[in-house]
């Protein structure tokens, strides 16, 4: 396991350039990039993003999932068509500044009637998108979202026995949001976790920052072990959920400290 910093945790504080700037300034190893809108589904930003990423490895690519995700799941044609040509964009950026995954929220669930997934019709949606992800080297990887797709336990095995190559997201803030354990997630996800985005809680419910809180990493990374898992340990905060940017890098060196002793 490695650990890195998602540039969502520095958003409106630094533009996207230069949070990677201020990243790499720390020392921190490993990020995600979170592109925030259309103008930055580019290759002129990707190359702006490449010039600034020094010595960070850009382990995933996130995007707004309003802004094109849900649709690719439209039934309209043209809907779906213009949402597959911004997927093009942005997945040929993320070739450009080295993105290897993409964390993938796809539909939304914002209406309380929202049906149940049918999640063997989804597969072969989620087919055609890995598929336009592997043409520029990037793995489709769908995230626990309580107000999007993955949001209990069991959708995520249910789409992969028809997408195989479909990784997962572990956010420990999203499954406590859920209400589900997160353990049940690891379990559904079992040797197919490509990244996982960390924070903590504190006693009144406020996140923070891994190590600020109260929430048990040590067991959290056991379990992720124990299901094989030995890929990114991202932290994804809110901008107001800490002070100095050293605070982040302080917060890698307390994951990075119980990585070693367990061992991972």
């Amino acid at each position: 396991m490695f650990t890195g910093v998602s540039t969502a945790s520095l958003f409106l504080r630094e533009k996207n350039e230069d949070a990677l700037t201020v990243l790499n300034g720390l020392g921190v190893g490993s990020t995600e990039i979170f592109l925030t809108t259309f103008s930055e589904y580019s290759e002129e930003f990707a190359k702006l993003l490449l010039a600034r990423r020094g010595a960070l490895h850009v382990h995933s690519v996130h995007v707004l999932n309003t802004q094109f995700e849900p649709q690719l799941f439209a039934a309209h044609p043209r809907a779906r068509e213009d949402a597959y040509a911004v997927l093009h964009r942005a997945m040929a950026a993320a070739q450009i500044f080295g993105a290897e995954n993409y964390t993938f929220h796809a539909i939304t669930r914002l209406k309380k009637n929202s049906a149940p997934a049918d999640c063997g019709k989804l597969a072969a949606d989620f087919c055609a998108i890995a598929s336009v992800c592997a043409q520029y080297g990037v793995r489709l990887c769908l995230e626990t979202v309580h107000w999007a797709l993955y949001n209990e336990p069991g959708i995520f095995s249910a789409l992969r026995r028809g997408c195989p190559q479909l990784a997962g997201v572990l956010d420990v803030k999203q499954a406590r949001l859920s209400c589900y354990p997160y353990p049940m997630y690891i379990k559904d996800m079992e040797g197919a976790i490509s990244h996982v985005h960390l924070s903590d809680v504190d006693d009144a419910g406020h996140i923070c920052l891994p190590g600020r809180g109260t929430f048990d990493f040590e067991e959290c990374l056991r379990r992720l072990k124990d299901a094989g898992f030995g890929g990114a340990l991202l932290i994804e905060v809110y901008p107001q959920d800490y002070g100095a940017y050293t605070e982040l890098k302080r917060s890698c060196e307390f994951l990075d400290e119980l990585v070693y002793k367990i061992g991972g």
